[in-house]
């Protein structure tokens, strides 16, 4: 498949009612095989959750109508960063959009949408960084990360039963 043929498409909080039930299919069918964790479970949840933040932003991308993956986050809440505990001192700007999830329907994976995906949600931020979590199960994914201008600055487990997360930070206007 060809990601030429895919078009982006941007959502802000008013959208997540529309969008909502695109992003839970989504989540369905690259995760049809963790449905039975109780964390990939709980997704509904995060959607509504970040859904819900002000300046959410989601980007999705549609190949002939069909959503094929999508990115979202929100402003990191001051002084709740997720880096914040990793750094000895806080950027000068220590603004930050957190890219909450970065999701691709297998079908689509190796195709280029993800990083499409992640750049048009990126494209228009006016916070100093970018932080997200990934992962350390998946360091192909982290490795992707690192080629996007990321870089490890420590681990979060956001939750008793999620991973121990890799918080991976980078500067969006370097």
């Amino acid at each position: 498949m060809s990601t030429v043929a895919v078009e982006l498409r941007h959502f802000g909080h008013d959208d997540l009612p529309a969008i909502r039930q695109t992003l839970l299919d989504v989540h369905a069918d690259a995760y049809a095989d963790a449905m039975d964790d109780e964390f990939t479970q709980r997704f509904p949840w995060f959607v509504d959750h970040w859904g819900s933040r002000p300046g959410f932003a989601c980007v999705i991308g549609y190949d002939n109508g069909e959503p094929v993956g999508f990115a979202y986050g929100a402003p990191a809440v001051p002084g709740r960063e997720w880096w914040r505990e990793h750094l000895p001192e806080p950027p000068a700007d220590p603004s930050t959009f957190a890219v909450s999830e970065l999701m691709v329907r297998p079908a689509w994976r190796k195709t280029g949408i993800s990083a499409r995906l992640h750049t048009a949600l990126l494209a228009h931020r006016s916070e100093a960084l970018a932080v997200l979590l990934v992962d350390p199960d998946h360091p192909k994914v982290q490795a992707l990360y690192e080629t996007w201008g990321y870089r490890k600055v420590g681990h979060r487990q956001p939750f008793p039963d999620s991973p121990n997360f890799a918080v991976m930070l980078r500067d969006l206007h370097r």
